[in-house]
């Protein structure tokens, strides 16, 4: 889980990287390459509050409707760059570091989904913009869902990508879980460090939260799209099982994908998404729509 923490924070980097390499020109004027937006460290587009004793770094891009987006373990505001970048043209997007990751401060107490989701919740009261769509990765897709159990008047619609309602064989396969509990096995010259004391405490969560039963998610009212990879890091039966404890719910699998999705092929995440929120929501009953179809497409072809 270490690699996989370490591989999100080079994801990154290599987001800004190549939004930072400066482009030929197409005419013999001379054009200044476009600068890069330091996604997670702007301080142009940074503020901060504080909530539950806890400062909290956040930051917020563009006009319109508000969007929130959300980071997963160990993240932070930068790993959602494709994401900011490509929704800030049609969105007021909002994201935040959660509690003890990226710039946001440490808190005292252990860290739990249920503090962050109400650290979130605090956040769409401080801008005063609810309700709002709430886009999450990973351990935001579980705050994102937790949004509409606790808060479900702050949220319109909820993406949920590659959440898991607890930390056990359901969600997790032994690899996955073994990889987890790796991340905890610090030598002591980190664990000891200031950096290596969160670690263990975001990833520590992982192991024992969260615990939301699925029968819970039937009080969230939110149209919710339920995504994963094919090959994610979640159990695709596990996420079938989020999909159906949902009343008003989406499902996409997308083919040949990993966790990382969002940062290995941000335009087809985005693209599904971006449909899915801009759309209305219409509940299928399928047997009816399905046999209207069928005779559409059979009167069809016997024009």
């Amino acid at each position: 889980m270490k690699r996989l923490l370490s591989a999100v924070s080079f994801a990154a980097a290599l987001v800004l990287a190549v939004a930072c390499a400066p482009r030929e020109s197409k005419t013999a004027e001379a054009v200044a390459p476009a600068v890069a937006i330091p996604y997670g460290a702007n301080k142009d587009a940074g503020a901060t509050f504080v909530h539950d004793g806890v400062t909290l770094y956040y930051e917020t891009y563009g006009q319109g409707e508000p969007l929130l987006l959300v980071h997963g373990n160990g993240g932070s505001i930068g790993t959602l760059a494709a994401q900011i970048d490509h929704f800030k043209s049609k969105y007021r997007v909002i994201a935040m570091d959660s509690r003890d990751q990226g710039r946001s401060a440490d808190s005292q107490e252990p860290i739990t989904y249920e503090k962050m989701t109400d650290d979130l919740a605090a956040l769409i009261d401080h801008l005063q913009v609810g309700p709002v769509d709430v886009v999450g990765w990973s351990d935001g897709g579980i705050e994102g869902l937790l949004l509409g159990v606790r808060h479900p008047g702050k949220v319109k619609k909820i993406v949920s990508m590659a959440a898991n309602l607890n930390p056990g064989p359901e969600a997790f396969d032994p690899e996955v879980d073994a990889l987890i509990k790796s991340m905890t096995e610090l030598p002591d010259e980190v664990k000891n460090t200031s950096e290596g004391q969160r670690q263990l405490k975001v990833v520590g969560m992982m192991l024992k939260e969260p615990n939301i039963p699925p029968a819970m998610l039937a009080g969230v009212t939110a149209p919710t799209l339920v995504l994963a990879s094919d090959n994610d890091l979640i159990r695709l039966e596990h996420i079938v099982t989020i999909y159906r404890s949902l009343p008003n719910a989406q499902l996409a699998i997308f083919p040949n994908r990993t966790h990382l999705i969002p940062y290995d092929d941000p335009e087809q995440f985005n693209g599904t998404v971006d449909r899915f929120l801009a759309m209305p929501f219409k509940k299928i009953d399928r047997i009816p729509q399905t046999m209207g179809s069928f005779e559409k497409m059979m009167t069809g072809l016997a024009h």
